[in-house]
């Protein structure tokens, strides 16, 4: 297939790049070109702002097989794709499970069904806003490319991305705090459940379902199948490592009254982070997400083999942290 891969020059992307190049596909590459890719000379090249008036007349005379989209965010975004690539093959967005997050009353896990509903208004609070706005462009992306009739669009919501390669850094901050003797601080005992995905696999899910008519027109949930607490998933990370580090309960209200932000400790502790159903995608694909402990382990492998050289964004006042964890300092009671 000759394949045209918009945005996807980091973290997933690159996975999917490769993938794509391993199986015999034709890729190009459509980004503002600020970022290197490892890719040489095997890939095409289209270097724009995908909001660029005249990108029609770059992508004159280009007919795709296949679009995967990794930088869809608003309805606008999708209505033109809608026109600029009438012509391919299968266009495919890749979504968040976000949408479910901003509609009201959407259970958890929130299956593909659950969709539809009012959407709440837009939060008091301004640390929700970003979120808020993130979900309402992406339901507003598929909106518009679900109104596009005979669009052949497959839309993909995938939640929390775990990887070697997470620019976001935040798996990372727990592996650091485990190696470095601890504490680790879980705001509020960490016993929610979390449902996240591995981006080597939605990578993988990416490419398989190229092409496949039985995905037009549907949206598909991509996860994991495991859902351990979030306490359950840092005693996994301190397996993997052979970590001594104490993890020590403690409510967010402490800690921000140590002038930290609970996010920042933990990154996983935030409401803004959907827990959806994969089970359509294992029905109808046949889609079998890879065991949270294999690739947890392939993570920590990474990690110990090539540790970044600085620290992520929160570390710098561990002094802190280890201060909150003293006795009768930092447990919830």
């Amino acid at each position: 297939m000759d394949v045209l891969v918009i945005g996807g020059n980091r973290f997933v992307g690159w996975l999917l790049g490769f993938r794509l190049l391993a199986a015999g596909h034709q890729v190009t590459l459509l980004n503002r070109g600020r970022l290197a890719d490892p890719f040489g000379g095997r890939v095409d090249r289209i270097v724009a702002d995908r909001t660029a008036r005249d990108l029609d007349r770059l992508l004159q005379g280009r007919r795709f097989d296949a679009v995967v989209d990794l930088a869809a965010f608003t309805g606008e975004d999708g209505r033109r794709a809608t026109q600029l690539f009438r012509d391919c093959g299968h266009y495919v967005m890749v979504s968040t499970g976000q949408v479910y997050l901003v509609r009201e009353g959407a259970p958890k896990p929130a299956r593909e069904e659950d969709y539809d509903g009012p959407v709440m208004g837009r939060p008091p609070d301004p640390a929700d806003i970003a979120d808020w706005d993130y979900g309402v462009g992406k339901r507003a992306c598929e909106d518009a490319l679900a109104a596009a009739s005979g669009f052949p669009a497959t839309r993909v919501r995938i939640p929390m991305v775990n990887g070697e390669r997470d620019y976001h850094r935040r798996m990372e901050s727990y592996l650091w705090r485990l190696v470095d003797g601890g504490p680790v601080l879980l705001p509020d005992g960490g016993e929610h459940r979390v449902r996240h995905v591995y981006g080597g696999e939605v990578a993988r899910f990416l490419v398989e379902i190229l092409g496949r008519a039985e995905t037009f027109g549907k949206a598909y949930n991509v996860a994991q199948e495991e859902t351990p607490t979030l306490a359950e998933l840092v005693a996994l990370l301190r397996h993997h490592l052979g970590s001594a580090a104490e993890v020590v309960p403690i409510s967010s209200d402490k800690i921000r009254a140590a002038g930290l932000d609970p996010l920042r400790v933990s990154p996983f502790s935030g409401r803004w982070m959907s827990f959806i159903d994969p089970s359509r995608a294992r029905s109808e694909l046949g889609f079998r997400h890879e065991p949270l402990e294999i690739y947890l382990g392939k993570i920590v492998a990474s990690f110990l083999s090539h540790p970044p050289s600085d620290r992520p964004e929160g570390y710098s006042r561990r002094d802190v942290e280890r201060a909150l964890a003293a006795p009768g300092v930092g447990p919830t009671a």
